[in-house]
């Protein structure tokens, strides 16, 4: 079995926005069904949990009413950070998963998570454990301490951007929420953060550089570009 976390604990405070970034409507529709449409149609996922700011519990569920998101089986309480809303996802699944079964993470502000994506990210965690979409870096890198200036370069080849969607084992990525709590560590943003603080070695899966995550103003302005060029391709092909 394979469920996925969706992460929409975010207020977008960078975007200034008078609702959370993830309900912002982007054609039609808000930026989190977006998002979950692409785990909804991938034949691999077999149920969807929100994790939400509690007060919007109640609008998301509106949401995945009227968007006829059927593959979503609860709405939870996120938490103050990352880490606590991606914990409390992880630990709600506890009666639901198994050890040998796999959960997907991903950001609600994500929409564009291509079904290749999905299928290579879900291949590659059950062959090793674990998967995390990445990128290359095409940029120069340079080291900063102070964000003004800097003068080391680092080697752009020994470097990736991991992204969401990421794939983990079940019993694996509960036990090290578990060993986190044991030791009062709640400052891991992501799980492969966590993970790799608990010695994992994280394997990388396909990614692309489509799948922006929604900060700013200009991401949205990007999304709406990247949203007609998808859908101009796809009716080209057909």
């Amino acid at each position: 079995m394979t469920d996925v976390i969706i992460l929409a604990g975010g207020i977008g405070s960078r975007l200034k926005s008078a609702i959370p970034k993830q309900f912002i409507e982007i054609d039609g529709c808000p930026i989190i069904v977006h998002t979950i449409k692409n785990f909804q149609d991938n034949a691999n996922i077999d149920h969807i949990i929100i994790v939400c700011l509690e007060k919007w519990i109640e609008y998301t569920k509106e949401i995945v009413k009227k968007y006829h998101l059927d593959k979503v089986t609860d709405v939870v309480p996120g938490g103050e950070t990352g880490h606590i809303s991606t914990r409390n996802g992880v630990y709600f699944l506890k009666n639901r998963l198994s050890e040998d079964d796999y959960v997907i993470i991903h950001d609600a502000a994500r929409p564009i998570v291509y079904q290749d994506i999905i299928d290579d990210l879900i291949e590659k965690a059950k062959a090793n454990g674990n998967a995390c979409s990445a990128v290359s870096c095409y940029e120069t890198v340079v080291l900063t301490e102070n964000r003004t200036s800097g003068k080391e370069q680092i080697d752009r080849n020994r470097i990736v951007r991991v992204q969401t969607p990421q794939c983990y084992n079940y019993g694996l990525i509960k036990s090290l929420y578990e060993k986190a709590d044991k030791d009062n560590r709640e400052d891991f943003v992501y799980a492969n953060i966590l993970a790799m603080n608990y010695g994992v070695e994280i394997y990388f899966s396909k990614g692309t550089n489509n799948n922006i995550k929604i900060t700013t103003k200009d991401d949205i302005a990007l999304f709406r570009a990247l949203l007609y060029y998808i859908n101009n391709a796809e009716g080209e092909e057909n």
